[in-house]
């Protein structure tokens, strides 16, 4: 189906009622929600509240969808496969939802989710932002996911690589919609607005350069911050007197090793360590920022990209992230690059700080181009995709 088909439910005689299962319900998550509750009965599941993960504060109950919480004592990830079971089994018995939609195939709570479709008859839609190489592919993993994509009825990608990827997999390409990987645009947007139009504040009060790059990622290998900052300190070489700082959000097992490589490349003076920072907080760091850089190894999708072009930013963005292909345009709102040259990445942050570089522009086709990946997208692609799975027919 194409974007933003309104599918027919109307042999339900009322919308559709989806339960929709993640492992941590996070910002983000309540977004997609709430733009998907405006066209069904949205029945949110979190496998727990609390990971080992991610530092988000908790998001206050939304009164647009029910949720319900598996393991809110304790994270999920300890509980047993039949412990998830048990208890997701209740609260889906309890809801009988007209589809279940998972996340993924290989997490204890989206096996469950599975199996319980499987043993009730309940059309399961699996959501996935996974591609052919974001990790090492083994051929009897690959056997594994085909079999245990079976059991489900359509799916949710995040965009065109993930839905390649799905089609690897055994999954008919017109039961695959797409829109999974979305943020709230309107959060960064006006947020990113807000300290632009209080620009002396934030800057004072953010200790933020006057210029500067940006990411924000937690400090684990995959997100390449070595050869970020290599390529960082080269850019600074190339670019003399008139060099922008660099901002690097986060925190993480990594943040030593990070510390050390500043200090080693000379480079102390010219980046900022604020730290993780919470939901609210970021969108003043992106709207000061004049453009953002990720550099990971390897990617799933990268929704720091879409936060960042929701706030109006041009991207560099590593070829090994997954959202590379549907959210840069080459020289329109950004580059692409190979993470492990730094030195073609100095060259792009060289590029875009140039004074003759027409940000502006840049800055415009990356709201552009981010407007089509709202959480609107999230729910017209999972209605799509409970369509697909046979709900309403």
């Amino acid at each position: 189906m194409s974007e933003g088909m309104s599918p027919d439910f109307s042999a339900l005689g009322r919308r559709p009622r989806i339960a929709v299962l993640f492992d941590r319900l996070g910002p983000y998550h309540h977004a997609r929600l709430r733009a998907a509750a405006e066209q069904a009965e949205i029945i949110a599941i979190e496998m727990s509240d609390v990971d080992h993960i991610y530092a988000w504060d908790k998001v206050d109950r939304a009164s647009a969808f029910s949720q319900f919480t598996l393991f809110g004592e304790h994270d999920a990830a300890r509980a047993s496969i039949h412990g998830v079971l048990a208890r997701l089994s209740k609260v889906l018995h309890a809801v009988e939802p007209d589809a279940v939609a998972v996340p993924g195939w290989a997490d204890k709570g989206a096996l469950a989710g599975l199996a319980w479709c499987a043993a009730n008859r309940t059309p399961a839609i699996v959501m996935s932002a996974s591609t052919r190489h974001d990790y090492e592919r083994r051929m009897w993993k690959e056997l594994l996911k085909r079999q245990i994509l079976r059991l489900s009825s359509a799916a949710l990608a995040g965009g065109q690589a993930q839905a390649d990827y799905l089609v690897d997999l055994g999954v008919a390409r017109d039961r695959i919609s797409v829109g999974y990987d979305v943020v709230d645009n309107t959060h960064f947007a006006q947020g990113a607005a807000n300290a632009r139009a209080n620009e002396a504040y934030f800057r004072k009060n953010l200790s933020l350069p006057q210029h500067y790059f940006m990411t924000t990622s937690r400090f684990v290998r995959k997100k390449n911050l070595a050869r970020l900052l290599e390529a960082y300190a080269a850019y600074t070489r190339l670019a003399g007197d008139q060099k922008w700082g660099l901002v690097l959000l986060g925190d993480g097992a990594e943040r030593a090793s990070v510390e050390s490589d500043i200090v080693r490349l000379g480079i102390s003076d010219l980046v900022v360590l604020p730290g993780f920072k919470q939901y609210d907080e970021l969108p003043a760091y992106y709207g000061l920022a004049d453009c953002f850089v990720l550099a990971s190894l390897s990617e799933q999708w990268g929704l720091v990209v879409n936060e960042a072009m929701a706030s109006g930013l041009p991207v560099l963005v590593s070829r090994h992230c997954g959202c590379a292909p549907d959210l840069v345009r080459e020289g329109v709102n950004g580059f692409t690059f190979d993470p492990q040259d730094v030195m073609v990445l100095a060259s792009l942050m060289a590029r875009i700080a140039a004074v003759d570089c027409d940000r502006a522009a840049m800055s415009a086709a990356s709201l552009d181009r981010i407007a089509h990946w709202s959480p609107a997208r999230f729910s017209s692609g999972l209605l799509q995709a409970a369509r697909c799975a046979g709900v309403g027919s």
